[in-house]
């Protein structure tokens, strides 16, 4: 049996550098290592990075052509597109357990050692040399660079304690503390946000990403370090807080830009996937697809919006957080009236303001209209375009013969308002909205196969979507919405009856709308 093909167990049996001799051991750098498992996984058409949406095409195929060429890997994107994450998933390509002399601090290989210590071992005790074993989720490493960062703590420097404990000359590389970067010597080792590294610190990475060695306080030291390196830099640190200096790029081989995701559906994944529901909720709260597309639009409309610096970008925890929010929304409203369930409203979204105002960094404008203002904002310019997918396009029933917005214009006309607040109880919620003339035979022609619970949340979303698109008015309350009528000259005449509408009609093709 070669050494390929034992098991996790017989390897951690194997104790000494002779007997992994004679397992056949061959050693192999970490960049050779992480090739070889990808080739095997692209073979077997495993999924490499398990969980990560929207990038099939896109970033994923980068990140394997790069992992191929053996390059190191620069992740270039906005805040909150996984960049992160599939470096940290990197790990998943590297062997379970790997082969190292016994107490080096730089887990060095038994036949290719790199520090002193190790050389020491191997000359005093040759074949016996204890042997110990690395898991893969030990072989990563990760550092935040910020602009307190040190060449000390990433590369190393002189320890006066070990010096003097030792008894050695400071001219003797055994008094070195070794730093992050040589700790992590068959390793992954992964620089966040590497424009705040100042220059000085950067241009310390220059040798080690090229040579493979270090410099430590002029010593004659030469580490031919085995590491893959992955950064991770935002657009906005180029000229916000500062830069990749030029030779760092110039070494670094492969960049790939991210991106947010690019539809609604691949955002609801990601959203479905991170969101901490909790027990409680899961049994509370129903949730119907609408509200969770709502949460994604908004996301969308925020990284569109005059409002919200682009530069900065919308990170997923956006959708994230505020989908949490939302449940938490709706509990919170089905334990102040002791309800056992409750089913999720258009009104929760406004409940989820807190959780958008501090994912959106805004420009000059947006701080003057102040953070919850934009948050409102884009919570209804999110309805507003949802609501196409599902109603007619209010802007042509206005020039329609048969308007079918009519009946529910009129009752509000007639100087009827509506307060729907946002504890209501169910039962208090479903008699406000069959209050409203015309609006549930409308929502029903729509959503016949819509249980009770979908059509009431439907009722509701027309009123805000009609409110959108000014063809009534919509008021806060500091304990929900009011609607009522708006201005005649606002809005074109009553249509007719809704006893005649035609949703058929040319100019109201409802055709190939989206089922509830």
């Amino acid at each position: 049996m070669t050494y390929s093909q034992l098991t996790s167990s017989e390897l951690l049996g194997i104790r000494t550098l002779g007997e992994l001799k004679r397992a056949g051991y061959q050693s192999k750098s970490i960049k050779q290592e992480l090739r070889d498992n990808l080739i095997t996984r692209i073979r077997n058409k495993d999924n490499v990075f398990p969980g990560i949406w929207g990038y099939e095409e896109t970033v994923i195929p980068d990140v394997e052509r790069a992992i191929l060429s053996m390059h190191n890997i620069n992740f270039l994107g906005l805040r909150g597109q996984a960049k992160t994450r599939i470096a940290r998933m990197m790990i998943n390509l590297l062997d379970e357990y790997i082969p190292y002399i016994e107490g080096s601090e730089l887990h060095d290989d038994p036949l290719n050692p790199l520090s002193r210590a190790a050389h020491d071992a191997l000359a005093e005790y040759r074949d016996d040399t204890p042997v110990a074993w690395l898991h893969r989720d030990e072989r990563y490493t990760e550092k935040l660079a910020t602009p307190d960062v040190s060449v000390a703590d990433l590369i190393g420097d002189v320890d006066p304690i070990k010096a003097a404990s030792l008894r050695l000359p400071y001219s003797d590389e055994r008094v070195i503390h070794f730093g992050l970067i040589p700790r992590s010597h068959r390793g992954i080792f992964v620089i966040n946000e590497l424009p705040d590294l100042q220059a000085r610190i950067q241009v310390a990475l220059f040798n080690i990403l090229q040579e493979g060695d270090i410099q430590i306080r002029g010593f004659k030291l030469r580490l031919p370090l085995d590491i893959q390196f992955v950064f991770t830099a935002n657009p906005e640190d180029y000229t916000n807080r500062g830069s990749i200096v030029t030779p760092l790029k110039d070494r670094i081989e492969s960049q790939i830009v991210t991106h947010y995701p690019k539809t609604i559906e691949t955002g609801k994944k990601i959203t479905e996937q991170e969101a901490v529901v909790k027990t409680e909720q899961k049994g509370l709260v129903k949730v119907n697809e609408l509200a969770k597309t709502l949460i994604e639009q908004i996301a969308f409309e925020a990284r569109e919006s005059e409002y919200v610096d682009s530069k900065s970008g919308v990170s997923a925890r956006l959708t994230i957080s505020a989908y949490e929010s939302l449940l938490s929304t709706a509990e919170r409203r089905a334990l102040i009236n002791n309800e056992t369930s409750t089913y999720i409203r258009v009104s929760d979204l406004y409940g989820v303001v807190s959780a958008i105002c501090g994912k959106v960094e805004l420009v000059y404008e947006g701080e003057v209209e102040g953070p919850v203002i934009v948050a409102q904002n884009l919570i209804g310019k999110a309805i507003r375009t949802q609501f196409l997918n599902f109603f007619p396009d209010p802007e042509k029933s206005k020039k329609s013969k048969i308007n079918p917005y009519a009946k529910v214009i009129e009752w509000f006309g007639a100087g009827n308002q509506m307060e729907m607040l946002g504890d209501m109880t169910d039962r208090e919620y479903s008699a406000r909205l069959k209050t409203i003339d015309g609006l549930d035979d409308f929502v029903d022609m729509l959503s016949a196969y819509a249980s009770a619970e979908e059509k009431l949340f439907m009722m509701e979303f027309a009123l805000h979507g009609m409110a959108e698109f000014s063809l009534i008015g919509k008021q806060s309350l500091d304990q929900g919405m009011k609607f009522q009528d708006l201005v005649s000259s606002m809005f074109s005449g009553p249509g007719e009856d809704d006893d005649d509408y035609d949703f058929d009609d040319d100019d109201d093709d409802n055709n190939g709308r989206k089922p509830f």
